[in-house]
């Protein structure tokens, strides 16, 4: 049990107006990096780091933990307005999030996004609380075996979660899952598909593949329609609260919260995992267990309620291996750990031991963190309506300068203007002809991860696939994926029967 002692040194170290204006600060800056198309929640996190030298270990990690939290949400912004997702983590909805907008919703749009956010990022904080030890303890279980099949049922999700073709679904699925193959092989490390490119060695950035996909696929077809008969059509002038009626939406989707906040929280804990992913888990089986399947892509409330509990639970979620065992959970806690290294905190089990009102400091950061994001949001999205008054001449060179400038931050070359630009090309060309993109970008964020597992396993097995499901996670997950797809197979004959049947019974 915490004494009141600690909690009590933890609120001295935190409730000071250093530590105040950091996290309003940072927060208002991590609004700003995830509101911009390909500047992401881990970039805001690594340009702050030089700012952290100069601070003491609380103020810095306040300032990681706010503006990383900020971003995450601030993702969902451009995404609403503009069908471009600010972050990986908003990617996975950003169809409904910008339908509603279209269809005069984008209040509630947003609104479900803010409020949602907040919700799942507090469960997650309270896991975080209460059982940091035990979930980590458990996340240390998984070897290359569990997450081969963890990212298998990722995978899979691009399958379900697409509303049209599932071939074409899964003909974009293989393109990114081909896409993700180029580079160094990771177990000879001898370079393929690079086609003697020193640049392709390092494979292709995701966050630029991310751009090129859905903003330059956007840039495009408001280019060529800018002054045609039937130019794109555009987000109206929103007007009044913007929580009006966000209530009704959570008193009708509890279950829903509850369960991509428990889903996220769990995919955060794991190394290497992180809130891209558990965005995408949650709308997938958010379609799957809905009752209106059919809405999902067209503008569905349902699907966003899911993906932003989630993905912002998976915040909290990626702390528990950061700092009960040191191990980072995604890209932001390895900066972090980085980071409490350079001030002299050891994370570690000893942390909890030696020093727990930093450790309960965090905890308290973090609220307060989530706390802060509900006005600032509010403020960030009041700000942004105003995108919607800028003449789509003057918008759409802007977007494409923003566009340039995070490709090229994030390769430090002329290299990731030129990916993002040749697979925005290709993106567009593929979703004129029906194919859905977000499988594009699924199979490129997984696709390493499946293949690195995969050949580990089957290093560690000697060649046996038994051995995938000799371990119990693993046979659970396994067979969970196998189940999923019998499912959808069994499903998809059941549904040619029924049509078949039904075209036998019209009269000649």
């Amino acid at each position: 049990m915490v004494s009141f002692a600690i909690l009590s040194q933890a609120a001295e170290l935190v409730f000071t107006l250093e530590v105040l204006l950091v996290v309003i600060c940072a927060g208002a800056f991590g609004m700003f990096v995830g509101a911009m198309p390909g500047l992401t929640a881990t970039m805001a996190t690594a340009l702050l780091v030089p700012v952290t030298f100069f601070m003491d270990p609380i103020p810095a990690i306040a300032a990681i933990v706010t503006a990383s939290g900020m971003a995450i949400f601030a993702g969902d912004i451009p995404g609403a307005l503009l069908r471009m997702p600010g972050t990986p983590a908003s990617a996975a909805y950003v169809e409904d999030s910008h339908r509603l907008a279209l269809a005069g919703k984008l209040n509630l749009s947003l609104g479900t996004c803010l409020a949602v956010s907040a919700i799942g990022g507090l469960f997650g904080v309270a896991v975080l609380i209460l059982a940091a030890p035990l979930l980590a303890e458990f996340a240390l279980k998984f070897t290359s075996f569990e997450y081969f099949w963890l990212a298998t049922l990722g995978l899979s999700c691009a399958i379900f979660i697409s509303s049209g073709d599932p071939l074409k679904a899964s003909i974009s699925l293989f393109l990114g899952l081909a896409l993700a193959t180029m580079g160094l092989d990771p177990a000879s490390g001898t370079p393929r598909f690079t086609f003697g490119s020193v640049d392709l060695l390092a494979g292709i950035e995701f966050v630029p593949a991310m751009i090129g996909l859905f903003a330059i696929g956007e840039i495009l077809r408001g280019a060529i329609r800018l002054n045609a008969a039937d130019p794109l059509p555009q987000v109206p002038p929103t007007s009044g609260p913007l929580f009006a009626g966000i209530g009704r939406v959570i008193f009708r989707f509890p279950k829903n919260i509850l369960r991509s906040s428990t889903l996220g929280t769990f995919i955060g804990a794991l190394p290497g995992a992180g809130a891209d992913i558990a965005a995408w888990m949650a709308y997938a089986i958010s379609k799957r267990s809905s009752r209106e399947p059919e809405k999902y892509g067209e503008g569905h409330v349902e699907g966003l309620v899911d993906s932003s509990a989630a993905n912002n639970a998976a915040v909290g979620g990626s702390w528990i291996p950061a700092l009960v065992f040191g191990i980072p959970g995604d890209s932001i806690t390895a900066i972090v750990i980085g980071v409490l290294y350079m001030k002299g905190i050891n994370p570690g089990p000893t942390v909890f031991l030696h020093t727990p009102q930093i450790i309960y400091a965090v905890f308290m950061i973090f609220i307060l963190a989530i706390i802060v994001m509900v006005p600032l949001g509010w403020s960030t999205v009041k700000l942004a309506r105003g995108l919607l008054t800028v003449p789509r001449q003057i918008l759409l060179p802007l977007i494409l300068t923003f566009c340039i400038v995070g490709s090229f931050a994030l390769t430090n070359s002329p290299f990731g203007i030129v990916l993002m630009l040749a697979i925005g090309l290709i993106g567009w060309v593929l979703e004129e002809n029906g194919f859905p993109i977000a499988p594009i970008i699924l199979g490129l964020v997984l696709g390493g991860m499946l293949e690195r597992t995969f050949l580990t396993s089957m290093i560690k097995s000697g060649g046996d696939l038994t051995a995938f499901f000799d371990r119990p996670i693993a046979a659970v997950l396994g067979c969970a994926v196998i189940l999923l797809w019998v499912s959808v197979l069994v499903r998809a004959i059941r549904r040619r029967r029924a049509s078949a049947r039904a075209d036998d019974q019209r009269p000649a």
